[in-house]
């Protein structure tokens, strides 16, 4: 059974209705609270608009961060509420609560063609419940502010991948739609696994090789190149023996890296490896710093407490040419500590050439697309941002997303 979709929902008409959008806000912050990244909430405008613009009454549905199912000051979605009203130029309100007295009275209260951002949905207590009876209740709640002849959409794909109640347990308790924004994620992701057009280069960066396990299980049956950068690296470095330094490590790893090389060596895609990094003497903008060989990197003048915080110039060039002979790109995690930008060499470098090909490329979400952005990169120079993050690696692992599942009412 395939999910209804917003225009579905649009063609039935949504004027004088509320409908409930869950939409990914969760955008990053600085100390003050300001909004460094909009990506997220630039991708969330036009479903609420196009509802807004059709008459509806519009509640948001978001998180951002992680709180512990209680309020915390430095969770609110009021800065990425204020950010959507001021990029929107829709007449935007923001609730002080979630479900509670403020909620109800601004939802109750919303003319046609209005928009409520309720607050962080994780500051109650049942929206990431493990007990399904505490989730179904909150969901009643959702549902509550959207009163008779209500309606629900999902357009935050970067939400799918949890069984919490504003994504899947809501799903079943107002007609349930698939935003435009889902859509297209699942459009780009099916064509990364379906029938890609090769060669097939997938990078990957970040900090733990265990965030990614998986995705490199399936991805060696699926791709043709595997470029394996950031702190990840280092592990699949000391597979090979070779002494890493102070670089991160996890040791726990190494048997599960060692078999990924071997599969790779016995025909699956070729992993290929950093041959040289830039190592510095400490985790600091400012520390002294030296490119070593890979297979050396404890050798130089920092020596043996060495930190690699980026691949070097030489592998960043390696992987722009492999990239520059791909027909289709996938691209999770930075190459190095892209926020200093004596370390951010190997993330432009990469990031400069997927905006150079003309292979279909796709910036996997979070941190990827935080660090192009950052970098001076336009939304515009690459195929496809993701706003997926984990979502997008689990359906590439293969895995079933309940909030895809309940949408299509399985």
């Amino acid at each position: 059974m395939s999910a209804q979709t917003l225009d579905d929902l649009l063609a039935t008409g949504v004027a004088g209705r509320t409908v409930l959008v869950r939409s990914d806000l969760n955008v990053p912050l600085d100390s003050e609270g300001n909004v460094t990244d909009d990506g997220r909430v630039r991708a969330s405008i036009p479903v609420i608009s196009q509802l807004a613009s059709a008459g509806a009454r519009v509640v948001v549905l978001a998180h951002l961060g992680r709180p512990k199912g209680a309020p915390e000051a430095r969770f609110s979605i009021r800065p990425a509420a204020l950010k959507l009203r001021e990029l929107s130029g829709l007449p935007v309100q923001i609730a002080e609560d979630v479900v509670g007295a403020s909620a109800s009275e601004l939802a109750a209260g919303l003319a046609d063609g209005e928009v409520l951002v309720v607050e962080n949905v994780r500051f109650e207590p049942g929206e990431t419940s493990k007990d399904d009876a505490e989730r179904i209740a909150l969901a009643a709640r959702y549902a509550a502010l959207a009163g008779e002849d209500g309606a629900y959409v999902d357009d935050a794909f970067g939400a799918v991948h949890r069984k919490h109640a504003s994504v899947y347990d809501i799903a079943f308790a107002l007609p349930a739609y698939q935003g435009d924004l889902v859509r297209d994620e699942l459009v780009v992701l099916r064509r990364l696994t379906e029938n890609p057009e090769r060669p097939f280069v997938v990078v990957l960066g970040g900090s733990k090789v265990s965030d990614k396990l998986a995705v490199i299980d399936r991805l060696l049956d699926v791709a043709d190149e595997l470029l394996i950068g950031g702190g990840m690296a280092f592990t699949f470095l000391k597979a090979l023996g070779h002494d890493v330094a102070g670089s991160l490590l996890e040791v726990d790893q190494l048997d599960t890296v060692r078999s990924y090389l071997a599969r790779s060596e016995a025909g699956a895609a070729r992993i290929v490896l950093p041959t040289d990094v830039v190592v510095a003497a400490t985790f600091a903008a400012d520390a002294a710093h030296e490119v070593r060989p890979a297979d050396d990197i404890a050798g130089g003048a920092i020596g043996a407490t060495g930190l690699g915080l980026d691949i070097g110039p030489d592998s960043a060039a390696a992987f722009a040419e492999r990239i520059a002979g791909a027909k289709t790109v996938f691209w999770n995690g930075p190459m190095g500590v892209f926020e200093m930008e004596a370390f951010a060499g190997g993330t432009r470098t990469v990031a400069q050439a997927l905006a150079d090909t003309s292979a279909f490329t796709v910036v996997g979400g979070g941190d990827s697309a935080a660090a192009v952005r950052s970098l001076g990169f336009a939304d515009s120079d690459f195929g496809h941002i993701s706003t997926g993050g984990g979502a997008s690696l689990e359906y590439l692992e293969g895995k079933a997303l309940p909030g895809l599942t309940a949408l299509e009412g399985k």
